[in-house]
C-alpha cells in the first residue's frame, strides 16, 4: 500500500518535472532558429536533465515512492512530464510572435 507521504513526493516529482519541461521547452522554441533544433535539443537534453533531477529528488532527498520496475519509473517521471510541458508549451501558451511586449523608454 502507497502511503500518503510517496503519493505526495510523486506528483511533486511530476510536477516539477513538467513545469521545467515546458519553460525548457518554450526556452528551446525561442532560442533555436530551426524548428528540427528545437525539437531535437527538446527531445535529447530534456530527458538528461530530468533523470539528473530524478536521481537526486527521489535518491538524495527521498520523495516519491516505489514504482516497481524501472519502466515505469521512466514513463511515470520522465516521459509523462515530458509530453506534458511541451502539450502545454505548443497548444496553450501563444506563439512567441502574437505576445505584444510594452515599448521601453530609455533614461
Amino acid at each position: 500500500m502507497v502511503s500518503l507521504a510517496s503519493a505526495l513526493g510523486l506528483l511533486l516529482i511530476v510536477g516539477v518535472h513538467t513545469f521545467f519541461a515546458a519553460v525548457a521547452t518554450r526556452f528551446f522554441r525561442l532560442r533555436l532558429e530551426t524548428q528540427w533544433g528545437a525539437a531535437i535539443y527538446s527531445l535529447f537534453l530534456i530527458p538528461v536533465a530530468l533523470v539528473a533531477s530524478t536521481l537526486i529528488l527521489s535518491g538524495a532527498l527521498g520523495l516519491g515512492g516505489d514504482l516497481g520496475s524501472r519502466e515505469m519509473v521512466l514513463t511515470v517521471v520522465i516521459v509523462l512530464p515530458l509530453a506534458l510541458g511541451y502539450t502545454i508549451d505548443v497548444f496553450w501558451m501563444p506563439h512567441p510572435d502574437e505576445v505584444e511586449l510594452p515599448e521601453t523608454t530609455e533614461n
